[in-house]
């Protein structure tokens, strides 16, 4: 009995389909941190301390919650969207790109895992304080709100949520400049990794520039995989 080997063309046909479903998903996941954006801007920056956030959030929960939503759902997104991404640079540098992908993998663990999960603690936590009438529980709920604060709020979160998903991109547009992608889309990736890796500092304005050159770099990433699932 004979088994009907995968041809060359039906491995292109698959790497392909990857190409389309990586670009769509990075084009969505482009347009969702648009929407977060302005999101962002209306509710300002959180304080920090359980207290604090508690008197933070009243009337700024729903917004919250759908950032958080988003959030999440982007995430889930940068799985296709990296698998796509090497299929297409892999050529150039498989070694690089398999590094690039254990720490965009390890970006959406520690995202889904220790930021978004805080986040959502921090609104459960002031949903219950809000309907409790008694004193001790909502001393035990600012409490409570006081650690997942603390969380949000360490150096280290700017790791988890910032620099290792920028550490991957950065690589990424290192090996970009020898693949399939423009120098254009090279260097956006290069530019989010470094101000992904400065933000650590925990300035401000690095940030908000690693989170616009991101968005430009991911929706650049999805033009180019949309066509290469078309040559």
């Amino acid at each position: 009995m004979s088994v009907e080997k995968p041809t060359a063309a039906s491995a292109d046909v698959d790497q392909k389909q990857w190409y389309r479903v990586g670009g769509i998903a990075a084009l969505v996941l482009g347009i969702a941190y648009i929407i977060i954006f302005p999101l962002y801007a209306h509710i300002g920056v959180p304080p920090i301390g359980g207290e604090a956030w508690f008197k933070y959030l009243p009337g700024k929960t729903t917004v919250w919650w759908a950032i958080l939503g988003l959030s999440v759902f982007t995430d889930f997104l940068f799985v296709p969207v990296a698998f796509a991404l090497y299929l297409a640079l892999k050529e150039a540098n498989k070694n690089a790109m398999l590094l690039a992908m254990a720490f965009v993998g390890l970006f959406v663990v520690l995202d889904l895992a220790v930021t978004w999960s805080h986040y959502a603690s921090m609104l459960i936590l002031y949903s219950n304080y809000s309907r409790s009438t008694d004193d001790v529980q909502r001393a035990g709920y600012v409490a409570a709100a006081d650690y997942a604060s603390a969380v949000l709020a360490s150096p280290l979160e700017i790791v988890y949520a910032i620099v290792t998903l920028s550490f991957g991109i950065l690589v990424i547009g290192f090996v970009m400049m020898r693949g399939v992608f423009n120098k254009t889309t090279a260097y956006l990736g290069l530019a989010t990794g470094i101000l992904g890796i400065v933000s650590v500092a925990g300035l401000s304005l690095t940030i908000i520039m690693n989170a616009l050159f991101a968005t430009a770099w991911i929706l650049f990433v999805g033009y180019r995989l949309h066509r290469l699932a078309k040559e």
